[in-house]
């Protein structure tokens, strides 16, 4: 008689089957673990830390305290929108498959391509701050070859583990959650109890160091620094095919991802800022060779010393590492869909799977080498974290703003919103919207041109290539089956 495990699992493949797809993936991943991916991408250590410098530039300590609970309310809007898809559609394709089903084959196409691209910058972006942690400890200065070197060696390590081993990923993302939590404990404690204090009125000062922009303005730019650390939690939908029970647990991996991450990151921000010995000062820190040193880890090493500094930086490196594994992971997954639906060029290499291994190899490495390109490419972290920004959210966007338009999907969502689903899709829209002009404003605007270059690429290879062999998902062109 089979176990009560293998009936579940079973009914899952069946699920999956309904779709049209057979079960390729490994499908072994708990609740914890669905949501473990997402909390890793959305990675506090690495977004709230990593940007902190350009957020207090733009909106000085206000940005902090009242931006970031801003950004997470208005991103819980978004991520319960698309949690209610996920419910619906439990595959691998996620925003892809949605807008596919909702607006057909185009909608969907692009939307693939917009999640790809946006988690390949958002890859290169993190990775590379992952370096400029790591190196201060090693006592390596932070010129462009030390970096360059750093981040090619984190990326190949990372998609190695992601090439061999589902489960092991799985673990090591269970352990992130750990490594997030007691990192931000750890930082958190130490600044309180060794750094000198300013008094808590300091969280409410409106200053701007850039000069260039009425406050209200700098403000809304500074809102990059919040909005890059909210992205990625789609991962959870895409590794539905890999999840037990999806329709369940995977929109409860979007949702709760986001809410810890607002609660836990908040707490970070205003250590850091309370901590802050001068903003000019932490804004124009160099180190003895002479190059930027992250305001971040002038904070820390003010407060805590060289030595004490460098070392819990290395432990939000750490958490950065396992961001940028995760992102591996999630990014790969809509590679392979898309591939596996005959959306991307070489599709029939793209889509393979190990044999032994279960994970999609090729859609890894053309991830992993992408991301070392985009860095290349760009040489500025406030670049590629807006253009991935935006992608992200523009792929999240089209789905949402489809769905208002048929609404015989929710009846198959098990996680779902009741009455409250299309004010909350609504209030997702909007706010996305919103996000997506400002952060690609001066002196972003390298991401907006790169972005819109970036469409016209998109539209020229659909035209070209896809238009003549792409139909989308076979469920969807079929009438959907859910």
């Amino acid at each position: 008689m089979p176990s009560q495990h293998e009936v579940a699992r079973r009914r899952d493949q069946e699920d999956l089957s309904r779709f049209g797809y057979a079960q390729e993936l490994f499908r072994s991943m708990g609740g914890f673990s669905n949501f473990a991916i997402s909390f890793s991408i959305i990675s506090i250590l690495t977004g709230a830390v990593t940007l902190y410098g350009y957020g207090l530039e733009m909106g000085g300590p206000l940005e902090m305290s009242l931006g970031w609970p801003l950004a997470t309310l208005f991103t819980l809007t978004v991520a319960a929108s698309l949690a209610e898809m996920c419910s619906a559609y439990p595959t691998s394709g996620a925003m892809y498959h949605w807008a596919a089903d909702l607006g057909g084959p185009v909608w969907g196409w692009f939307t693939a391509w917009l999640n790809i691209f946006g988690s390949i910058a958002a890859l290169a972006g993190i990775n590379y701050s992952c370096a400029q942690f790591i190196l201060p400890f090693l006592d390596l200065s932070l010129t462009p070859g030390h970096l360059f070197a750093m981040l090619a060696f984190i990326l190949l390590t990372q998609a190695v583990l992601n090439h061999y081993s589902v489960r092991l990923v799985a673990w090591l993302n269970d352990g992130s959650v750990a490594v997030h939590i007691v990192g931000v404990i750890v930082v958190v404690g130490a600044l309180l109890w060794f750094a000198p204090q300013k008094p808590v009125s300091f969280l409410f000062e409106a200053t701007s160091s850039n000069g260039r922009s009425p406050y209200w303005w700098a403000f809304l730019l500074g809102l990059l620094q919040a909005q890059w650390t909210f992205t990625g939690f789609d991962a959870s939908a895409h590794m539905a095919e890999e999840t037990e029970d999806p329709r369940r647990r995977a929109p409860w991996g979007i949702v709760l991802s986001v809410g810890v991450s607002g609660v836990v990151g908040f707490l970070l921000l205003m250590a850091l800022t309370l901590a802050i010995p001068d903003i000019r000062g932490v804004l124009s820190a160099k180190d003895a060779s002479g190059n930027p040193v992250p305001a971040a880890i002038a904070i820390l090493q003010s407060g805590l010393g060289q030595k004490a500094g460098n070392a819990v930086a290395a432990l939000a490196s750490m958490a950065m590492w396992f961001c940028g594994l995760a992102t591996i992971t999630s990014a790969s997954r809509t590679l392979y869909s898309l591939a596996r639906d005959h959306g991307a060029p070489a599709s029939g290499w793209l889509r393979g799977v190990h044999a032994r291994h279960g994970t999609p190899g090729p859609a890894i490495w053309v991830t992993t080498l992408a991301a070392m390109a985009a860095m290349a490419w760009s040489g500025a972290i406030p670049v590629v974290t807006s253009l991935s920004t935006v992608a992200l959210y523009v792929a999240y966007l089209i789905p949402i703003a489809l769905s208002l338009g048929r609404e015989n999907w929710r009846s198959q969502a098990v996680w779902n919103l009741g009455r409250y689903g299309r004010l909350v899709n609504l209030a997702a829209i909007g706010y996305t919207v919103l996000v997506c002009v400002v952060l690609v404003m001066p002196p972003n605007e390298l991401a907006g041109y790169t972005f819109l270059a970036l469409v016209c690429f998109l539209g020229v290879l659909y035209r070209v290539e896809a238009r003549k062999k792409y139909t989308g998902p076979e469920w969807a062109t079929r009438g959907s089956t859910r």
